[in-house]
């Protein structure tokens, strides 16, 4: 895949399941954006699809945020289109102003009033509705955000998960078409990250609004969307549900950065891949064709695809490194060929550094692969 538009197998990964039924709500259309000399995003396009949570995962620096704010009317692309319900908001020849566009934004901040109880910051977008309206629909969300109780605390009086949930709740007070979430668990300590990325999506989905997330957090990613952009370098290495993203990355930068990555050199033959922890079966390969017999490949296994088990036989390697997880522990082994992987263990496990040992593959799907010496992966069809 070239670039970042909706492929046929990605946009049926979207809520409905089939792209020709899937409703469009927000479009990118060859968006650039620079900055003096330096191009922030390159010729990026991509689909939202009504009620769907689209996540843009990627390390810093990579143009997800500048993204968000193109879409939010914070910024104006230099080139491309964006179109919300297929009507342009930023072109050419048309400009929407932020306040226009019936968007709501998340800041990574939250950015609520301190001198304003959690009631009153709800209330805060709701000016133009009568007084019994706008207290009806402010009960309705602190309901839906689970601090109806808390109404009439300060933001200094509520935890950071409670007054993330009141922003959540003040953005999505006016009936936002879309919603934006700017890095919204960076400012959370790390369990009640974990917590939240399930509340927010639970929010979200009874809400019934469109989101568009970004984050440089592969987890949370994973756990709150419907799909997923990875961002590198402007543009979209690939899209779609994670699940499919994870175990079928298209390139090696979406291989690695999604997660330990190794990679293991072999022969494709005519019903096996000879590779340094021998040989691997090919019905177990993702998309790996007849055509491919005597290629030279690349096989991608993550940590939990492998186990290492001590030997006193000749065995594939040695072990290099280990190190404690907590829960699991990751061993480095080099194997005979020179190469390195990794092997994910429970935290009981106790193998010795330059201990011998033989990897055996305990994968219960497809691997992806790649041509030797190719960014790209092998295969990319269904």
């Amino acid at each position: 895949m070239s670039n970042s538009t909706l492929r046929t197998e990605d946009a049926a990964d979207a809520p409905g399941g089939d792209a020709r039924e899937s409703e469009t709500v927000l479009e990118l259309a060859g968006v650039s954006k620079r900055y003096g000399a330096e191009t922030v995003i390159s010729d990026l396009s991509l689909s939202v699809q009504r009620g769907e949570i689209l996540t843009l995962l990627g390390p810093s620096g990579c143009g997800k945020t500048t993204t968000l704010r193109l879409i939010a009317g914070l910024e104006r692309p230099d080139g491309g289109e964006v179109r919300l319900d297929g009507e342009v908001v930023s072109g050419a020849e048309a400009f929407v102003p932020p306040e226009k566009r019936g968007i709501g934004v998340v800041f990574q901040e939250f950015a609520l009033f301190p001198h304003l109880t959690a009631r009153e910051n709800v209330a805060f977008g709701l000016k133009g509705r009568d007084a019994a309206d706008r207290e009806r629909r402010v009960d309705e969300l602190l309901d839906l955000v689970n601090l109806e109780t808390r109404g009439e605390r300060y933001p200094s009086e509520l935890s950071g998960g409670q007054q993330q949930r009141v922003a959540l709740a003040r953005s999505l007070a006016p009936e936002p078409e879309i919603l934006l979430l700017d890095e919204p668990f960076s400012n959370l300590d790390v369990d009640l990250r974990v917590e939240m990325r399930e509340e927010v999506r639970r929010i979200i989905k009874r809400a019934g609004v469109t989101a568009v997330s970004v984050t440089h957090d592969q987890e949370e990613a994973m756990s709150i969307s419907d799909r997923v952009a990875v961002v590198n370098d402007g543009r979209i290495e690939q899209i779609g549900r994670p699940e499919r993203v994870f175990q079928h990355p298209e390139s090696r930068f979406v291989a690695g950065f999604l997660g330990h990555a190794s990679f293991l050199s072999g022969t494709v033959g005519a019903d096996a891949v000879d590779t340094g922890i021998g040989a691997i079966d090919r019905e177990r390969i993702h998309g790996l064709a007849p055509e491919y017999e005597g290629s030279a490949v690349e096989v991608l296994v993550r940590p939990d695809d492998v186990r290492a088990v001590p030997t006193e036989a000749a065995g594939h390697g040695t072990v290099a490194s280990r190190r404690y997880l907590g829960p699991t522990v990751l061993y480095e082994v080099e194997l005979d060929t020179g190469e390195r992987i990794g092997c994910m263990h429970n935290h009981d496990d106790r193998i010795a550094v330059d201990e011998r040992v033989r990897v055996g593959l305990e994968a219960d799907h497809e691997l992806s692969w790649f041509p030797r010496g190719s960014e790209r992966a092998g295969t990319v069809d269904g």
